[in-house]
């Protein structure tokens, strides 16, 4: 049948991402075709017979009877080939002898079926939400998507935290599917994108209680699985495809829409070759098959904001109210400094944080705790101010981690989180021999701090520590939900989509961890994470209380995270990058050389920034180049780092000198050099 093989239209998108992205056509392709599918696992090659049209009668003892009885019986209610072994024990037959006895006579076919072996995973999850009646702009948003069926269209769903973003997204898929029933004979499909697998197992239960022929790709899937789930899209088995990033690749024919939830999330953006956007893939795929895509949150990128605002390319429809008509929960900012000099010893939970944690398991709901740092405590030094040692990585411009763990003999591992670097905790300064102390935040301290705090909580740390494989999201976001946990303490992966009715408070413990990030995102990163973990909060009957800490209470972004206005941040943001000539008001690409000597590092990007500079000035020079310089980090994992910034007006500018570029030999993506087209991270 279909084997290994693509849709016509991914073949068409692959051609894109290479250009556009710049990197090699055959990597393209080796991403869509995950290497599960190519190797084969879990194939395993199957006897099956059917009934042969009817032909002279033929004598059969009464076992064969039993035989062609059970065929008739399994082949009416479900597939017409059924496997050998399977049909002896519906027949009651010890061997397998009166088969063959059948075929021989020219009663049954047989064919060999190839079949993949995967055990199952768990898809049942919560049970379904209740049937909310649906709202006014609900409904809109609904028949505005639904009205551009079978034509390229790009809707951005904003909708508050809680207004019921799923439910319009689950309707205008049965919608769709619907309406073309009638004509074809195979209805259309749906693919919809969640950026964590965190969110999968909350989504798939969603979309399960609805649906039928649900297929799911993330990281969390075994091997065999994955081929499973990609064959079972591939022969049309499965209408609905729920994944990460890589899910827009899913091989389905005759797709209807796609769908990206929280579409302002970094993940969707792939951190190498090729160095796609799922989100601006999931644009241009649903633009070569000609139907609507539709991207929601509460909290859009400020690309997709833009879009639909100032360039009018994207439709918008807004959700401004909570679909069970509770107000947001009000948000109060703490000033961490003026609480240092109330209090003495070092707290990481404010006294007001503390006070609500004791009244919130009082009151028999849940807390979740928000910290993007993982970790016991992310500096280590000397005590001596003189001296100054601080404990750095000794292949990256990075400081290191410490993780405690008792079970070793100093107490714990410092690690470095960009190279994954270990090593014992040193006792002592190597300069002046002091004993060296550990300050800093991570979750790790946070967990401990509550322990000592608040004695008989139930607390559970999620973070990429703790959290290995899909099950571990699985099985403690379950026990989350089932209240067997009081306090969840993770990092950026519980801000997310996430529908838990019992949480009441949610505390951002340092709102100040991206703020001053040396990245033009910083402060749009800031405002996503506190608007988006404190809509985590009161989606129950009960209204919900946000603590964010830091400090810097003063800080623009914190406070208009904090009354919920994004559309006063937005404007005034894009406003900010209008006047440095910033994205999302023009395009960045982003070249990254690295190499192991410095000062050939800084040779290549001098070479290479020439030659932009050059075939820049061919092309009308339409192309701000800014560079060399080295990059933020300037060596991880012993590679020195420098970058070349590309900006220009529009798109096409750019991929002009690229082209030029990769053409004339002068820019390919190898070992040394990485180019990121519309890069989501500067560091």
């Amino acid at each position: 049948a279909h084997g290994v093989s693509l849709t016509v239209d991914l073949i068409e998108l692959a051609g894109w991402i290479a250009s556009y992205y710049c990197c090699p056509l055959g990597m393209v392709f080796s991403t869509m075709l995950p290497a599960a599918v190519k190797r084969g696992t879990g194939m395993i090659r199957q006897r099956c017979v059917t009934l042969a049209p009817p032909g002279a009668d033929v004598k059969l003892t009464k076992l064969q009877r039993a035989v062609v009885e059970a065929v008739q019986r399994v082949t009416a209610t479900s597939d017409d080939w059924i496997e050998i072994k399977r049909l002896a024990d519906h027949a009651g037959a010890r061997t397998i002898t009166p088969i063959t006895q059948l075929i021989a006579k020219g009663v049954l076919i047989e064919r060999t079926q190839a079949q993949v072996r995967a055990n199952p995973f768990d898809t049942a999850g919560e049970p379904a939400p209740p049937n909310l009646p649906l709202s006014a702009d609900q409904q809109n948003a609904i028949t505005g998507i639904v009205a551009t069926k079978a034509t390229f269209c790009i809707h951005l769903l904003k909708g508050v935290t809680a207004s019921g973003k799923t439910e319009v997204y689950l309707r205008a898929i049965e919608q769709i599917m619907e309406t073309d029933r009638a004509q074809a004979d195979q209805s259309p499909g749906a693919i919809v994108l969640v950026p964590e697998i965190a969110l999968t197992p909350q989504t798939v239960a969603r979309f399960h209680s609805r649906f039928d022929g649900i297929a799911v790709l993330h990281s969390g899937l075994t091997a065999a699985q994955r081929h499973d789930q990609w064959r079972r899209i591939r022969e049309g088995k499965a209408r609905i495809v729920v994944g990460a990033r890589s899910a827009i690749f899913a091989p389905m024919e005759n797709v209807g829409i796609i769908i990206v939830d929280e579409e302002h999330e970094q993940s969707y953006k792939q951190d190498q070759l090729p160095r796609y956007h799922a989100r601006d893939v999931a644009v241009r795929r649903a633009q070569i098959l000609g139907i609507p895509v539709v991207l929601g949150s509460a909290t859009p990128s400020l690309e997709s904001y833009y879009n639909a605002t100032e360039r009018d390319t994207y439709r918008m429809h807004l959700l401004p109210k909570r679909v069970t008509g509770f107000k947001l929960p009000k948000v109060q900012v703490i000033d961490m400094a003026a609480e240092r000099r109330r209090r003495r010893g070092v707290h990481l939970l404010s006294g007001r944080l503390e006070e609500l944690l004791h009244y919130t398991l009082h009151h028999k709901s849940q807390a979740m705790l928000l910290l993007n740092r993982r970790g016991y405590a992310n500096y280590i030094a000397c005590p001596d101010h003189r001296c100054g040692w601080l404990m750095r990585c000794d292949d990256c411009d990075a400081t290191t981690v410490y993780h405690k763990d008792q079970r070793l003999p100093t107490g714990g591992l410092v690690r470095c989180h960009h190279c994954e670097a270990e090593q014992l905790l040193p006792q002592f300064c190597p300069l002046c021999a002091k004993k060296v102390t550990v300050f800093g935040l991570g979750t790790q301290r946070v967990e401990e701090e509550i322990g000592r705090k608040i004695r008989d909580a139930r607390v559970l740390r999620m973070d990429s520590d703790t959290m290995r494989t899909g099950r571990d999201y699985h099985d403690s976001l379950e026990a989350f939900r089932l209240g067997q946990i009081d306090i969840l303490v993770g990092t950026q992966m519980i801000a997310k989509g996430l529908d838990f009715p019992n949480v009441q408070l949610v505390g951002v413990i340092s709102a100040d961890t991206a703020l001053h990030l040396p990245d033009f995102r910083a402060s749009e990163r800031t405002f996503q994470l506190i608007a988006q973990v404190a809509g985590r909060a009161g989606r129950g009957d009960q209204p919900g209380i946000v603590i964010v800490q830091t400090f810097s209470p003063e800080e623009t972004v914190i406070a208009m995270a904090a009354r919920h206005d994004y559309d006063g941040f937005a404007d005034r943001e894009i406003e900010l990058r209008r006047k440095v000539g910033l994205p999302p008001v023009t395009r960045m690409a982003r070249i990254v050389v690295r190499h192991r000597d410095h000062a050939a590092c800084h040779q290549h990007a001098t070479e290479l920034a020439n030659r932009l500079d050059a075939t820049n000035h061919q092309l009308d020079g339409h192309v701000r180049i800014r560079g060399p310089m080295p990059c933020p980090l300037a060596r991880i994992a012993g590679f020195h780092r420098a970058q070349i910034e590309l900006i220009a007006s529009d798109a096409v500018a750019l991929q002009q000198l690229m082209t030029a570029m990769r053409n004339a030999k002068h820019l390919h993506a190898d070992a040394r050099t990485a180019v990121d087209v519309d890069p989501v991270a500067l560091m």
